[in-house]
C-alpha cells in the first residue's frame, strides 16, 4: 500500500533587493518513490500561473540540514540554527527561499517512519520509471 505523506511549509522566497516574500509550500513524500521529496508550490507563486514541483533526493534534504549540499538545480545549506536554504535552478531563472529547520526536519522524520533510510525497495521505482520512459516498446 503507498502512503502519502504532506506537510505545508512556509517559505521566505528571499528576492534580489534583499526583501522577504512569503510563500506557501507543501512538503510531499511517496512511500512508492522512497528516495525522493516533492517540493509543490501553488499556481498564483509562480511566473506562468501554473502548480509547480521540485523533485530531489531525500538524502539531499537531510545532508543540507546539516552542511551545504546539491548540484545542478538544488542546493541546500543550513543559515544559523532555525532555517535552511533551498537554491532553485530553472531555466527561468533561480528563487533563494528560506525554511524553518525545525519544520523540514519534522516531515524528514515523518518520512522515515514510513520508509527506514536504507530500506528503500528502489526496485518498483525503476520498473514504473522505465515503463514511463520506453512504454510498451
Amino acid at each position: 500500500m503507498d502512503i502519502t505523506l504532506e506537510q505545508s511549509a512556509h517559505a521566505r522566497l528571499i528576492t534580489a533587493d534583499e526583501h522577504e516574500l512569503s510563500v506557501p509550500a507543501t512538503l510531499r513524500y511517496v512511500s512508492a518513490d522512497p528516495l525522493a521529496v516533492h517540493l509543490d508550490f501553488p499556481p498564483e507563486v509562480s511566473l506562468d500561473g501554473c502548480a509547480v514541483s521540485w523533485t530531489f533526493s531525500r538524502a539531499l534534504l537531510e545532508e543540507g540540514l546539516e552542511q551545504p549540499a546539491g548540484c545542478g538545480d538544488v542546493h541546500i545549506w543550513p543559515s544559523g540554527r532555525a532555517r535552511t536554504v533551498l537554491e532553485l535552478h530553472s531555466p527561468l531563472g533561480l528563487a533563494l527561499l528560506q525554511f524553518d529547520t525545525g519544520a523540514l526536519h519534522r516531515f524528514l522524520l515523518r518520512s522515515y517512519a514510513v520508509v527506514a533510510a536504507g530500506q528503500e525497495d528502489v526496485g518498483a521505482a525503476v520498473d514504473r520509471g522505465l515503463s514511463v520512459l520506453f512504454g510498451t516498446v
